[in-house]
């Protein structure tokens, strides 16, 4: 069974894929239909029906109000199809769990696009109402998606007020405090007018770029398939590698006390002055493969 990017597409190679991922630029087009036969011809993929039958764990159901995971409620497989019929998307979280050939998907993808070891991948499977979808907002993972079942149009722009977003935001909501720490500007209230239209049908493929503003929106009844991935920073890099390091040190695991009493305040300050100290004497000398050396080691 062929996996990972490459065998993903129909007359693409992987270096221009990677050239749209480094570049943060969608990619649409359409799937290599006998290389991905292991992925649609899954049985809990050929209806929502047989989806729902197996379904283990809770579902997502995005309320009509928001139409996005902003505002959603969690469900049972009992109950979803009676949400769904009543106008709700329904969000299926892990769905790699229900079968080795996700996870092997996943990790060959990963593989492919040069991810950390740290990186959070996940399959996600979204079934859409026809007429239905999710209001405008950008994520701070990367998104492939197949389309499995129905159509589903993409309004995708370019974010100009915010670069590589570390959290998920969506239109018209109130930015978290440390998303307006560094905006570049208010956000839109509408999608921007250099937004493009993506319409995907089964065998279709699109790459989501980080922080990118998109909305969809069915044609008929929808289900989707996400690879997803939530892939660490070079800020997660290297808090990952600073614990590690100062967890050696016996009085950087000391509890920080003291930090609310008048009386012993200035000695705490004191002592942790001294720990930053020490800190910058060392750091001069770590190299990045010191630090890569900690987190990309093959389990």
């Amino acid at each position: 069974m062929k996996s990972g990017l490459a065998a993903l597409m129909n007359g693409v190679s992987l270096e221009e894929l990677l050239g749209h991922f480094e570049k943060n630029e969608p990619f649409f087009g359409q799937c290599n239909q006998e290389n991905i036969k292991s992925l649609t011809q899954l049985p809990f993929l050929s209806s929502l029906d047989s989806l729902l039958q197996v379904w283990p764990h809770s579902i997502q159901a995005h309320l009509p109000d928001l139409r996005d995971e902003a505002s959603s409620i969690d469900t049972t497989a009992k109950d979803a199809l009676k949400l769904f019929r009543n106008g709700m998307g329904l969000l299926f979280n892990e769905a790699q769990t229900l079968s080795p050939i996700l996870v092997e998907w996943l990790n060959e993808i990963r593989r492919d696009l040069g991810l950390s070891h740290l990186t959070y991948g996940r399959c996600l499977l979204y079934a859409t109402p026809d007429g239905k979808g999710t209001a405008p907002h950008f994520d701070q993972n990367y998104n492939f998606v197949i389309q499995i079942h129905g159509t589903k149009k993409w309004t995708m722009a370019p974010n100009q007020h915010v670069l590589h977003p570390l959290t998920r935001h969506t239109m018209g909501q109130t930015a978290d405090s440390e998303l307006a720490s560094y905006l570049e500007g208010p956000l839109p209230t509408s999608m921007p007018s250099e937004a493009l239209t993506y319409e995907l049908t089964p065998g279709s493929i699109l790459f989501v770029p980080r922080g990118y503003w998109h909305a969809t929106k069915a044609q008929g009844n929808a289900l989707a398939l996400n690879f997803t991935f939530t892939a660490p920073t070079w800020i997660d890099l290297f808090t990952v590698a600073l614990r590690s390091r100062l967890s050696q040190v016996p009085q950087w695991r000391e509890t920080a006390n003291g930090l609310t009493d008048p009386e012993h305040q200035t000695l705490s300050e004191k002592k942790f002055d001294y720990l930053l100290s020490t800190l910058a004497q060392e750091m001069p000398h770590w190299r990045a493969s010191d630090i890569l050396n900690v987190t990309e080691f093959e389990s």
